[in-house]
């Protein structure tokens, strides 16, 4: 085994996310400190990208506010994130959605995916 690999493992702290993938609708929510007061703060968007590995791991999430396209990176170890919620999974052929910077409106909407329990 590699040793950077080993230390990232050794640091990183194992939290539970659920399952997610580029254009599923997801609610992040972390935490923000401003001077000595800390709040939790939701980011509710689309995941547009997950890129890295171990500990370099990070998710892109997408959200339009008031018309202007906003948004995030998170990495999977940030200890300000206290929580994911994972809303809708989305219907895309792709792994990197950077399309949709360019569309506006009803063509910048994600697919439902449906699963059919049998």
């Amino acid at each position: 085994m590699d040793a950077i690999k080993f230390v990232q493992e050794q640091l990183a702290q194992k939290k539970d996310y659920p399952a997610f993938r580029p254009g599923d609708n997801i609610v992040v929510n972390y935490r923000i400190v401003e001077g000595n007061k800390e709040r939790i703060q939701a980011f509710r968007g689309d995941v547009i990208q997950i890129k890295g590995e171990g500990a370099t791991k990070t998710f892109t999430v997408r959200k339009m506010s008031n018309g202007v396209g906003v948004e995030r990176i998170f990495p999977f170890t940030s200890p300000n994130i206290v929580d994911i919620q994972l809303l809708k999974r989305g219907k895309v052929r792709r792994s990197r959605l950077f399309y949709l910077r360019g569309l506006v409106g009803k063509k910048a909407r994600i697919q439902e995916r449906k699963f059919i329990k049998s």
